[in-house]
């Protein structure tokens, strides 16, 4: 007999599926979501997918993403997908994506960067190298970035 296991759909809220394996929990710290959080939220970490390998799902229930935090997801989820669940139906659906040019979303690794200091008024700016894997270049000190969660 075979089991299987579900997660309960969702009446209204956001669907973000095709996360890179493992990311789950920081794209929780990306919606600021934590354990003292009301909103409803179901995660789903390293499910077999034919296109990925392994994925993570979260939904969050009665919250629409607003375009920042889109942004920020499409840092350490390259391939993600959002859905816009309203009434129980898919109303929306759309790809999260790179842009060449990267500003103010994350900060440099570099301690020594221009970008980290505070007395210059400057944004941290950052080119996309290579979006699979996500890797970053600071406009400023040229350091790569490969591993953005600890700089979101």
């Amino acid at each position: 007999m075979k089991k299987e296991l579900k997660v309960v759909p969702i009446k209204d809220g956001t669907v973000i599926d095709h996360i890179t394996g493992g990311q789950a929990l920081n794209v929780l710290r990306i919606l600021g979501i934590n354990a003292k959080t009301d909103a409803v939220v179901s995660v789903v970490m390293n499910v077999r997918s034919e296109k990925m390998g392994r994925k993570d799902i979260v939904k969050v229930e009665d919250r629409e993403l607003k375009p920042e935090e889109v942004d920020k997801i499409a840092l350490i989820a390259p391939n993600a997908t959002i859905n816009i669940i309203r009434n129980f139906e898919v109303v929306e659906k759309h790809k999260v994506y790179l842009p060449e040019v990267i500003e103010g979303i994350m900060r440099c690794s570099n301690p020594n960067c221009i970008s980290n200091s505070e007395r210059e008024p400057v944004i941290p700016k950052f080119m996309t190298i290579s979006v699979d894997p996500p890797r970053f270049r600071c406009f400023y000190c040229e350091r790569i970035i490969e591993d953005v969660s600890g700089y979101i």
